[in-house]
């Protein structure tokens, strides 16, 4: 192999805007976004906003401060938050709904990253009682990261905003790879939206652009997410030539994320015919193997031959597929498979 060809598959985040995406920013109206005068941003917003059928959202440099916001724009101090043990705020997000929110995680364990509103019931604590933390929040993440790329289903999410909405708890659906949701499930956007308060997504996985998330809810809770945007530091100020590459990505790359299905899925049907055992289903882009051998040592020698995969754990290795993998890469990374196993 060509040892300057390279096919990166550890994430969806090491995709890079390509020439139209980077005209459409060099060309972008720009403003002040902290005194709300930049064009660009208020257009993604807005945009944002009328995808996933909320009344407001945010753009923000990261789904880690998206997220972030959701947890304290819906919650006190003292508040537990349901979410799943697998979930993306609870393992990869450094503790900040702890640190900065002064929230208690009350994690579910569930191996798909999912959880059934018959889980949620089960967890939620509200009484009088001052021993205990009460729950004033779930998370869910759509698709699940560590759960292969798994959907939720309109219906199971349906079913976990309607108990949210009795017991007065407030929903919010971690939708970095939403879109990669929507279409597996073959369903618009919204449907995954419409019983979440809130829905975060990120731009810069599938959709191929440099920086940046939108937060989406009520206009009252993204009017106090912009404040603990600005406490946080995120506010940026002529935003707008990122938010220039998140509009054309909203316009031009969603029905693209349907190849990195395609892909995932011929990357998964080739190595499974050489031995290769996979311990979760790869609906979307993501996949997971299991190697006996070390995931680390796996990974060394697929690096030799130009293919770049994580080790997500000592016998487990991902590789998530995007944009930039093309047919080429796809068949680079199979042969690179092949020759190693």
């Amino acid at each position: 192999m060509n040892e300057e060809f390279v096919v990166d598959l550890r994430s969806d985040t090491v995709t890079r805007p390509d020439v139209a995406m980077r005209a459409a920013m060099a060309a972008a109206l720009v403003g002040d976004d902290v005194f709300g005068e930049d064009p660009s941003v208020n257009e993604l917003q807005a945009r944002a906003a009328k995808i996933m059928g909320k009344e407001a959202a945010l753009f923000v440099p990261s789904g880690t401060m998206a997220n972030l916001l959701a947890f304290l724009s819906q919650t006190r101090p003292g508040d537990s938050v349901i979410l799943s043990s697998e979930s993306h705020p609870f393992n990869y997000e450094s503790a900040n709904m702890a640190m900065i929110g002064g929230l208690l995680p009350r994690p579910i364990p569930d191996s798909f990253g999912k959880m059934t509103a018959e889980q949620v019931r089960a967890h939620i604590i509200q009484t009088d009682d001052p021993h205990y933390s009460p729950t004033t929040l779930v998370a869910i993440e759509n698709t699940t990261n560590r759960g292969g790329g798994t959907p939720y289903m309109a219906e199971e999410l349906a079913a976990i905003g309607l108990l949210c909405r009795e017991r007065g708890m407030r929903l919010h659906c971690d939708g970095a790879r939403i879109f990669n949701a929507a279409l597996a499930c073959e369903v618009d956007v919204s449907a995954l939206a419409r019983d979440c308060d809130t829905v975060s997504f990120c731009l810069s996985k599938g959709l191929g652009a440099p920086v940046g998330s939108l937060l989406t809810g009520t206009a009252e809770t993204i009017h106090a997410a912009r404040r603990f945007r600005k406490m946080l530091g995120g506010g940026m100020r002529q935003a707008g030539i990122l938010a220039a590459a998140g509009l054309y990505a909203l316009e031009h790359h969603i029905g693209d994320l349907r190849e990195d299905h395609r892909r995932a899925r011929e990357f998964r049907a080739a190595v499974e015919g050489f031995g290769v055992v996979f311990s979760l289903p790869s609906p979307t882009n993501i996949v997971f193997l299991e190697v006996e051998t070390g995931a680390e040592a796996m990974r060394d020698r697929l690096a030799v031959r130009g293919v770049h995969v994580m080790a997500t754990g000592p016998q487990r290795i991902r590789a998530v597929f995007h944009r930039d993998v093309d047919d080429t890469g796809l068949a680079a990374a199979i042969a690179a498979f092949k020759a190693v196993w």
